[in-house]
């Protein structure tokens, strides 16, 4: 039986409901990898017409979001954290080459923050992350992908900074 979406975000509330920190998240991101290999789930979801950017849900009481990307083509971004919020990518088509950065000095409304390359590894089809408050990354696609992310809030109503590689 698919997974549906029902399914999905009320047991992202539970556990988020009892535990909202690292270890709650792990145990979503056991739920967004499930999520990434149901096909129907995927299918219905991630059509392949379907936008970069698609609020699938978002919680009314605690404020994380489900969120479909269908990317054509290839794609990169620039380092970037979550501001005060956490993210988890998870790769259901395609593959993500994630690069993740430390950080060299941090960025604000009048400063560019600067980071340093770290690691790079690949997110294939199945595979999900976890993005803590602060986890500095950035994602790179050489063709297209379609993943399913959630974030701990709507990171398009958070004011968050730019990073760029240090000299």
């Amino acid at each position: 039986m698919a997974y549906t979406l029902e399914q999905f975000s009320a047991d992202c509330h539970r556990i988020l409901a009892a535990d909202p920190g690292p270890e709650g998240r792990g145990k979503v991101c056991e739920l967004v990898q499930k999520a990434c290999t149901d096909a129907d789930f995927v299918r219905r979801h991630l059509p392949d017409d379907g936008p970069e950017r698609k609020i699938l849900y978002e919680d009314p009481q605690l404020g994380f979001c489900i969120l479909g990307h269908v990317y054509h083509g290839a794609k990169q971004s620039a380092p970037h954290d979550h501001g005060p919020t956490w993210a988890i990518y998870g790769q259901a088509q395609g593959e993500t080459i994630m690069t993740d950065w430390s950080l060299v000095s941090p960025a604000s409304e009048t400063q560019i923050g600067k980071v340093k390359h770290v690691r790079d590894y690949a997110l294939k089809p199945g595979a999900a992350y976890v993005y803590n408050e602060g986890d500095l990354h950035s994602p790179r696609r050489d063709g297209s992908t379609k993943l399913i992310r959630i974030e701990g809030r709507n990171v398009e109503t958070i004011r968050r900074y730019p990073y760029e590689r240090a000299a």
